[in-house]
C-alpha cells in the first residue's frame, strides 16, 4: 500500500508539472470533454424539450467519472449556460426560476425530417385548397337553372250555366274536353291548352329537380372518392407503434445494443421511442431514424404503420424480395379479411 501511495504521489507530482507547463491544453482539453458530455446527456435524455439547466447538470454530475466543472473555463453553470447560447448550440432564456434551456438538434437526418414534414404539411394544404375548389364549382354547377318559370293560372268563366265542361286527364299526360256546345267546345280548348301548358311546366320543373338530384348526388360521390383515395395514398414521416418488435440500428450506443431486437413500449412525441431490448431487458429512449422494422416468416402477425391502411393488424402471407414488399391480410376491425399487395418493408413490422 506505501508502494502505491508512493507511485501514485509521483504520478501525480508529474501530472501537475505538466498542466503547470501548458495549463490552457488541459484546461481546453477538460472544457471540450464537459461540453460534449453534456450536450450528449441533454440530446439523449431531454431531446429538444426545453429543461432548466440545473435539472441537466445534477443528472450530469451524478456519474461518477464526469469532468468537474472547475476544471473548465467557465467559472459557473450560468456562464456555461450563456456560452451555449452565444454558440448557437441551445436556446437559452432566463427566467425568475432560473436558467432554461433547449437543444438545437443540427443532425442532417432530423433536418431532412424536418424538411419533408413542412413539405408534407404544405402539400395537404395544396390538397385542402383543390377540394375547396372543387366543392364550390360542384355548388355552383348545382345552383344553375335553379329559377324556374313561374306558372301563371287564369280565370276559368262559364257564361252560359246550362254549358258542361268535362276534363279528363290520363297520368297527367293527355286531357279531353267535350262540350254540349260551340261556345263549349271553344272553352273546351281553350282549358285543354292552359291544363297542358301547367302538366308540361310541372314536368319541366319535376325533370330539373331529378336533374338537380343527380348533379348534387354525381358530387357526393365524387368528392367522397377524393377523400377515399387522399386516405388511401396518404403518408406520414412518423411510424413508431406500441408493441411492436423494432431492431436497434444506431451504432452510438456501441456494440451492446447495435442489431438488436427490442419491442416498443412508449411512442412520445410521435419520433421519439421507449424500447425494451428483448435479451438484456435494458430500456432506452431512441428516435425512429436509429430503428428500422422487422419482417417475420410468413403467417405472423404483423401491424401496419404508415399509408392508408396505418394501425391494422394482419397476417404475413408473402414476401417480395425483389420489390422489398409484402403482402397481408388484414384480420381486425372492419377491413377484415381484405388482402393488401405490395406493402413496403419500411411500412410493416412484426407484433409482438
Amino acid at each position: 500500500n506505501g508502494f502505491k501511495c508512493h507511485c501514485m504521489s509521483e504520478s501525480h507530482q508529474r501530472q501537475l508539472l505538466l498542466a503547470s507547463e501548458n495549463p490552457q491544453q488541459f484546461m481546453d482539453y477538460f472544457s471540450e470533454e464537459f461540453r460534449n458530455d453534456f450536450l450528449e446527456l441533454l440530446r439523449r435524455r431531454f431531446g429538444t424539450k426545453r429543461v432548466h439547466n440545473n435539472i441537466v447538470y445534477n443528472e450530469y454530475i451524478s456519474h461518477r467519472e464526469h469532468i468537474h466543472m472547475n476544471a473548465t473555463q467557465w467559472e459557473t453553470l450560468t456562464d456555461f449556460t450563456k456560452w451555449l447560447g452565444r454558440e448557437g448550440l441551445c436556446k437559452v432564456d432566463e427566467t425568475p426560476k432560473g436558467w432554461y434551456i433547449q437543444y438545437i438538434d443540427r443532425d442532417p437526418e432530423t433536418i431532412r425530417r424536418q424538411q419533408e414534414q413542412e413539405r408534407k404539411k404544405k402539400q395537404d394544404l395544396d390538397d385542402e385548397e383543390k377540394t375547396a375548389k372543387f366543392i364550390e364549382q360542384q355548388v355552383r354547377r348545382g345552383l344553375e337553372g335553379k329559377e324556374l318559370e313561374v306558372p301563371v293560372y287564369t280565370e276559368l268563366n262559364r257564361e252560359n250555366e246550362e254549358e258542361k265542361v268535362a276534363f279528363n286527364l290520363n297520368k297527367g299526360a293527355s286531357t279531353s274536353v267535350a262540350a254540349s256546345s260551340k261556345t263549349s267546345s271553344v272553352l273546351g280548348q281553350n282549358a285543354l291548352k292552359m291544363v297542358e301548358g301547367a302538366v308540361k311546366r310541372k314536368e319541366a320543373a319535376h325533370s330539373s329537380g331529378q336533374l338537380k338530384e343527380k348533379k348534387k348526388k354525381s358530387a357526393l360521390d365524387e368528392i367522397m372518392e377524393l377523400e377515399e383515395e387522399k386516405k388511401r395514398t396518404s403518408r406520414r414521416d412518423y411510424w413508431l407503434q406500441p408493441e411492436i418488435i423494432v431492431k436497434i440500428v444506431t451504432k452510438k450506443l456501441g456494440e451492446k445494443y447495435h442489431k438488436k431486437k427490442a419491442v416498443v413500449k412508449e411512442v412520445i412525441d410521435k419520433y421519439t421511442a421507449v424500447v425494451k431490448v428483448i435479451d438484456s431487458g435494458d430500456k432506452l429512449k431512441l428516435d425512429q431514424t436509429h430503428l428500422e422494422t422487422v419482417i417475420p416468416a410468413p403467417g405472423k402477425k404483423v401491424m401496419v404503420l404508415n399509408g392508408g391502411y396505418r394501425g391494422n393488424e394482419g397476417i404475413l402471407e408473402s414476401i417480395n424480395e425483389k420489390r422489398f414488399s409484402v403482402t397481408i391480410t388484414i384480420d381486425s376491425g372492419p377491413l377484415k379479411g381484405r388482402r393488401v399487395e405490395d406493402i413496403l418493408y419500411e411500412d410493416v413490422s412484426k407484433l409482438a
